[in-house]
């Protein structure tokens, strides 16, 4: 089977807080090295043992073709939908971290992490938007393949709405502008 593939260190990271041990616990200690798949490409493993049961743990990302341009910001991959994470995962991960700040971030410490969520909320939205097609207004309901992807949209189906995707992105975008 061939492994995944994972556009960022910062996406194959997020895949693996996403997916628990058996045991239930989420982290695990990881050491990292990359290695030479059968066919020759490259890919990054991590490995380590669970911290709740002991049980070792292992995942495998192919790595992209080639380094991807330099960009401003933080992101999660390039211009292509990702195959880690489904769009409902994603718009969880950026609930998630939206949910992490303040009605009313201070300054200091408190305010740095307020920026670290809202500029990853930001980074995941951004990942929900391109599995939208071309031309499109929606999110295809065939993109969801995890269980929790396809509830979320089940549920709340005008969520991944092109439109409605781009006014929750910009409102968090102005929040992490007034942060500074």
């Amino acid at each position: 089977m061939t492994p995944p593939l994972s556009r960022t260190n910062a996406e194959a990271h997020l895949y693996m807080d996403l997916r628990p041990c058996s045991c239930g616990n989420v982290r695990f200690p990881r050491q990292s090295a990359v290695v030479a798949l059968a066919d020759g490409e490259l890919a990054s493993r991590y490995t380590g043992a669970c911290a709740g049961c002991g049980r070792e743990r292992e995942f495998v990302f192919r790595l992209p073709p080639g380094l991807g341009a330099a960009g401003t910001g933080f992101r999660y991959g390039g211009d292509e939908p990702s195959e880690l994470l489904d769009p409902g995962e994603w718009l969880l991960v950026a609930d998630a971290y939206a949910g992490q700040v303040p009605a009313t971030p201070a300054d200091g410490d408190a305010g740095q992490r307020a920026r670290a969520a809202l500029t990853r909320a930001v980074a995941a939205l951004d990942e929900v938007g391109k599995f939208i097609p071309a031309g499109g207004d929606t999110v295809p309901p065939e993109t969801f393949d995890s269980d929790r992807g396809r509830q979320l949209h089940r549920r709340e189906p005008g969520r991944f709405r092109r439109d409605r995707l781009r006014a929750v992105r910009d409102t968090y975008a102005g929040m992490l502008a007034q942060l500074g």
